[in-house]
């Protein structure tokens, strides 16, 4: 029973992912947005991987774990991609 409750609470946390993903892939900026919150966001879900093999516990879970993460990781590239993109963007501000 503890697994189903842990697999529907990263199912909960999932689901705001893919907003966060398409909000950063069409607003193209990072305003808002704080890398340092996602990476502890990364390091949670990493250790609870973690916590599942040492445990010896490694079920189904582990795979919305790692689906988590790779969303993540994913709005954390384009959280780089988007500062990028302000950069430029201030830059060219400057220079017109």
């Amino acid at each position: 029973m503890a697994q189903i409750f842990e697999t529907i609470m990263l199912i909960c946390f999932g689901l705001s992912w893919p907003f966060n993903i398409t909000k950063s892939l069409r607003s193209r900026t990072a305003k808002g947005k704080s890398l340092q919150f996602e990476i502890c966001i990364v390091i949670g879900y990493l250790f609870g991987i973690a916590g599942k093999f040492v445990a010896g516990n490694v079920t189904y879970v582990v795979a919305v774990y790692v689906l988590d993460l790779l969303m993540v990781t994913t709005d954390i590239l384009l959280t780089c991609r988007n500062r990028r993109l302000d950069r430029l963007a201030e830059e060219k501000e400057c220079v017109g």
